[in-house]
């Protein structure tokens, strides 16, 4: 008897379910068909899978919250017309892109430079912050306790025992181990102000309201209103102690003076304020321009209580107005089904698509996803380029040698729909010229797997790697 009432009890909450997807707003036909398999096809496991991971669940007053807090920071952000980017004709449909996904404009009169690839690049950022006379922001997914996180703890400690303002944020689950090191510890100790995103605390209670895998993947660094940095690197050696086989750790930083210093101090102040309840709007004081004309760069900060769509979107636009090349390099690729076509597309109607990813992940479901994609992409003739010494960790995308997207957000679905992310979008050939030539130095390490090695993969390898890449929209 009690068989049959579980039995029952099953097949009801699955249909209830399964009615459930089907009336999601915003959900991808692809994704509402994954998970009604998945819930009618796994038992008991697909039903708790899709109350856990689903629906990306907010509490609604923390999304009013922040997006009070975002479009109060925005409309102080924005510049005077006068200042904001005229830009050629080609670029337009980009820039407004941007625009609708993160709700700020492109700007000119910015210097923006492309940092080493080595561990060096870190006392950039100690330098910075050994420089700061009023205020440092730092928000970091992952902020290790190894060498090159614990300079830039010290460089915080220093100056908030000197008197400037220090404001850190880290992810609580990607930087948990910092923050039960000494170094949070001691930073608080000397003043420092310093948070976590999406603390654990109750995690029965938060997956009441709240999806328990919501994280803040972005990296910036402020100081002063006057220097900047953000791109794709953590704060931590290359080494990344916390996964050292996959080890080096390769990554882009960006240094960053001029007026999209501004727009980056808005994504941060938006975390803060909507974290702290600190009204700091304040602070969003004018970033003159440094260089005439200088780089034109716009940021496109996006997350899940946002519903203007994603940096996928951003990207596609990208991709449909390539004529002559494209580089993309992704440490995981589990893409939309728009931008994948995107990507083929181009490559099919004569673009020199170039993508780079690394021969070994850090993931194996997410690589194994990856992988799954292969066949598509090549047979669409794309070249494909698998790095081989460390993860290679950069997410960049070059168009015609013209513009990039550069930053946080991987090409997979974590970054388009839960993650907090923030990328940069850049707009001047010598700039999009000293990418390309990181990136080739990328090919240079890389293998160039080939459609017959695909084919030539064992059955039991492609069953693995297609099972995944069906899934792809759940993960």
């Amino acid at each position: 008897m009690w068989t049959s009432f579980f039995f029952l009890l099953h097949m009801v909450t699955a249909l209830a379910l399964a009615m459930r997807v089907l009336v999601r707003p915003r959900m991808e036909p692809s994704v509402r068909v994954a998970w009604i398999m998945v819930i009618h096809v796994v038992p008991v496991a697909g039903i708790v899978a899709y109350l856990l991971f689903g629906e990306i669940r907010m509490n609604r007053a923390d999304v009013q919250r922040m997006a009070d807090v975002r479009d109060r920071l925005t409309g102080l952000s924005l510049p005077s017309p006068e200042r904001i980017l005229d830009p050629p004709d080609f670029e337009r449909p980009i820039i407004a892109a941007n625009a609708a996904v993160g709700g700020l404009p492109a700007l000119g009169g910015n210097r923006v430079d492309l940092l080493e690839e080595a561990d060096t690049a870190i006392d950039r950022l100690v330098e910075a912050i050994n420089g700061a006379r009023d205020h440092v922001h730092i928000l970091f997914y992952i902020w290790l306790s190894d060498q090159s996180g614990g300079k830039v703890a010290e460089a915080v400690r220093r100056a908030a025992a000197r008197g400037v303002d220090c404001r850190i944020i880290v992810d609580a689950v990607g930087s948990r181990l910092l923050v039960r090191s000494p170094y949070w510890a001691q930073m608080k100790g000397a003043g420092a102000d310093c948070v976590t995103a999406f603390p654990w605390s109750l995690p029965i209670v938060s997956f009441l309201y709240r999806r328990l895998d919501l994280r803040n993947h972005r990296k910036i660094l402020v100081v002063d209103n006057r220097v900047a940095f953000t791109g794709s690197r953590n704060c931590s050696d290359m080494a990344f102690a916390t996964k050292p086989r996959f080890a080096p750790w390769v990554d882009v930083l960006f240094r960053v003076e001029g007026p999209i210093v501004r727009q980056l101090q808005t994504v941060f102040l938006a975390d803060w304020m909507s974290y702290t309840g600190h009204d700091l709007g304040g602070m969003l004081q004018l970033v003159h321009a440094v260089e005439q004309p200088g780089v034109p760069a716009q940021v496109v900060a996006t997350g899940p209580d946002r519903r203007a769509g994603s940096i996928s979107d951003c990207l596609t636009g990208m991709l449909h107005t390539a004529r002559e090349r494209v580089v993309i390099t992704t440490p995981y690729y589990v893409p939309d089904a728009a931008l994948d076509a995107a990507i083929r597309a181009a490559a099919r109607r004569g673009v020199d698509v170039t993508m780079i990813l690394p021969a070994r992940n850090d993931s194996l479901i997410v690589g194994a996803t990856s992988q799954g994609f292969y066949y598509g992409l090549l047979s669409a003739g794309v070249r494909l380029m698998l790095f081989q010494p460390g993860l290679l960790h950069a997410k960049i995308m070059t168009v015609d040698g013209r513009m990039a997207m550069v930053g946080s957000a991987n090409l997979d679905r974590r970054s388009f729909e839960l993650n907090y992310e923030v990328n940069m979008a850049i707009f001047d050939d010598p700039l999009v010229a000293e990418i390309d030539a990181r990136q080739s130095t990328y090919v240079e390490r890389a293998h160039e797997i080939t459609l017959d090695e695909v084919r030539g993969w064992s059955i039991l390898r492609i069953l693995r790697n297609n099972l995944f890449a069906l899934a792809s929209p759940l993960l």
